[in-house]
Formats: C-alpha cells, sequence, structure tokens
C-alpha cells in the first residue's frame, strides 16, 4: 500500500493547502437589495396601438454603478437596465422599462487590486435574477407577453468597459502631445 500514488499527492497538497489558507478567505454577504428607481412606458397604450399590426423589436441597454458605502466593508452595486420596444412596422415605440435595481453586499478577503471586477462582476451576478423577474412582471402587468431577458454577461460587459476607457486613455494621450 505504500506504493499508492495518492499518498504521495495528499503530502504535497498539505502545504498548498497552509499557503491558501494564509490567504484571507473571501466572504461576501447581500445585506439588502431593493428597486432605487423604476419607469415604465406604455406609449402603445396611449396611442390605442393595435396589436395585430405589432412586431415588437426589443433592445437591452445595461450599464453598472458599485460605491463603498460609509460602513465597513459594505459596498452598494447598482445594476441599471433600459429595455426599449419598437414596432417594426413604424419605428414607434411601444413601451419603455428603466429600473436601477441595486444590492448592498458585505465583502471581506477581496484583494484591493481585485474588488473593482468583483463589485462589477460578481454583484450584478447575484442581483440579475431579480431585476429579470421585476421586468418580467411589469412589462407583462403592462397588458404585454412577460419579457424574460437573456442571461447577462457581466464579464464581457466589464470588458468592454475597460477597452472604452482604455481607447479614451489613448486617444486623450494622442491629442496631448498635439496640442503641444
Amino acid at each position: 500500500m505504500t506504493d499508492n500514488p495518492n499518498n504521495g499527492a495528499g503530502s504535497e497538497a498539505k502545504p498548498e493547502q497552509a499557503q491558501q489558507g494564509q490567504q484571507p478567505q473571501v466572504k461576501m454577504r447581500v445585506v439588502t437589495q431593493y428597486v432605487k428607481d423604476l419607469s415604465f412606458e406604455n406609449i402603445a397604450a396611449q396611442k390605442a396601438i393595435s396589436g395585430a399590426n405589432v412586431q415588437p423589436d426589443i433592445k437591452v441597454q445595461v450599464s453598472l454603478d458599485a460605491r463603498k458605502r460609509d460602513t465597513e466593508n459594505h459596498y452598494e452595486v447598482t445594476t441599471k437596465y433600459k429595455v426599449e420596444s419598437r414596432n417594426k412596422a413604424d419605428d414607434g415605440v411601444l413601451f419603455v422599462v428603466e429600473l436601477d435595481y441595486a444590492g448592498v453586499f458585505l465583502i471581506e478577503g477581496v484583494p484591493n487590486e481585485q474588488m473593482h471586477p468583483f463589485l462589477l462582476i460578481e454583484c450584478p451576478r447575484i442581483l440579475f435574477p431579480f431585476a429579470r423577474r421585476i421586468i418580467s412582471d411589469v412589462t407583462r402587468d403592462g397588458g404585454y407577453p412577460p419579457l424574460n431577458l437573456d442571461n447577462v454577461d457581466f464579464l464581457a460587459l466589464y470588458r468592454q468597459e475597460l477597452q472604452r476607457q482604455a481607447a479614451l486613455r489613448a486617444q486623450s494621450g494622442e491629442e496631448t502631445p498635439a496640442a503641444n
């Protein structure tokens, strides 16, 4: 039994586990979550647009915001959704939903250099199902079929924002020498 390869692997894993034990363990808890702002404009109903000639084209915009709260290790993350439905036939607006959905998170053990992506990727993933339900309920209550948003890739959204900021920095950097 001394030739068991697991015995050697187990003894090699112990130093790694000890090293991991020295690193602070990430702790995250949702303290609260809430609707910060909600708007539903039912333009089709106001204009008495008939459902027979309506072919909806739905566009969804998502943006994120995060800030440190006064309480230690507490952060507020806000996910902002703008959903606009237009009629493909005449490009008329059918409805607009704007939702700012926020959560307050207690976060410990995340290194400072990793806090920004953690707040703008992991926290919105937790909030998303609740925001999706609210938008679904509002559109259904507005007389439309419930709108179930597709999953949002918050990692891709974060990367796009980093690229946008890098492009802005590069553009401002190019303009600065030209002004001299």
